[in-house]
């Protein structure tokens, strides 16, 4: 049951990055792709139904999480406070960046929200990465299970390494790039006209950005973290998960050069499940691994709650998560196509 819920876990956080990843990608190309007022209405309206959505799936990984492996919750929580308040800020600002933009038909308010916007999405981007790579590298847990990171030290990962160092600052450059090429590919298309075109040279570029940093990154976790290679040889089928990924990445190029936008896109969306799950396997069975002597880390067995509550909550947890995926698909299909604004044709339009 504890490995079922890490599994259920893995998922979610990957479907909050796949849905809510590409909000964040069109924040962060939204000042280059879009040049003027009208462009810029586009790359909103491209995500202006889904993105406080997606944002939900947060939420019921969070509450999952909690539920699920509250050792892990009350640990990683405590310990990662700072740059969990810093998340936390920038997610609201990124909100009502999108909010209050049009409150006001001024030559300096539009831009202002539109600078935070992008500025909220990038840093969200890249501080996502970076908690990854936290995890994936390991905490100094204590014997008590506890620890405290401080914002950096030498940037070096070792036994006192703060929350960036070279690893964790790589991890999040990964993923702004992969971030990036995903929103880009989703501007793509949901657009046209100019601001398509300019989508389609950004996806370019961060394709590039992105296979470079796979292959940087893939040699430097498994040499950060003894655990991934391990586990891999322990288990080969999980070899599986990192074809997925190198499959998602390699059908991009392909899709993009034949025009075909919703291929690629959904190819990057293959990439990043494929990333992430891999990620999660390779630190299996620890949730939270540790780099300090006196701590294994926290494995899935010890940090999940009794197997009683894990059963009653797998039965509620079902029908609730079916009534989101329900309501998810339902959007995505009422407000699927291009982008149309207000005066051209029916659509998404109070921007």
């Amino acid at each position: 049951m504890e490995v079922l819920w890490f599994a259920l876990v893995a998922i979610m956080i990957a479907g909050y990055v796949v849905l809510d990843g590409f909000d964040m990608g069109a924040g962060i190309i939204h000042l280059y792709a879009a040049r003027s007022e009208r462009e810029r209405r586009s790359i909103i309206a491209s995500i202006g139904p889904v993105w406080d959505g997606n944002e939900v799936w947060l939420l019921a990984g969070g509450g999952t999480l909690y539920f699920a492996f509250p050792a892990l919750y009350a640990s990683s929580f405590s310990g990662f406070y700072l740059p969990l308040m810093m998340v936390l800020w920038l997610l609201i600002l990124r909100g009502i960046s999108i909010e209050f933009r049009n409150h006001l038909d001024s030559p300096t308010w539009k831009p202002l929200w539109d600078f935070v916007f992008t500025f909220a999405s990038a840093l969200l981007a890249i501080f996502f990465g970076a908690a990854l790579g936290n995890v994936v590298r390991g905490v100094p847990l204590n014997p008590e299970g506890e620890f405290f990171l401080p914002l950096w030290t030498n940037f070096l990962p070792g036994t006192d390494a703060g929350i960036l160092d070279w690893y964790t600052i790589l991890v999040g450059v990964f993923a702004f790039a992969t971030l990036t090429l995903h929103g880009a590919l989703w501007v793509w298309y949901r657009t046209e006209g100019p601001v398509q075109e300019r989508s389609r040279r950004i996806a370019w570029w961060a394709l590039a950005a992105v296979t470079v940093c796979m292959v940087v990154t893939t040699i430097a976790s498994w040499s950060v973290q003894p655990q991934i290679p391990a586990s891999f040889a322990r288990y080969p089928l999980g070899y599986i998960f990192p074809l997925l990924a190198i499959a998602g990445l390699a059908g991009i190029p392909f899709y993009l050069l034949r025009g075909r936008e919703l291929m690629a896109f959904l190819h990057s969306c293959l990439f990043i499940v494929g990333m992430l799950t891999s990620a999660a396997f390779g630190i299996f069975p620890y949730v939270l691994p540790s780099n300090a002597p006196t701590h294994l880390g926290l494995t899935v067995y010890a940090a999940a709650a009794p197997a009683y509550g894990l059963r009653v909550g797998l039965m509620w947890w079902i029908p609730g998560m079916l009534l989101a995926v329900g309501y998810t698909a339902f959007v995505y299909h009422r407000f699927a196509g291009k982008i149309r604004l207000e005066g051209e044709q029916e659509g998404y339009g109070t921007y």
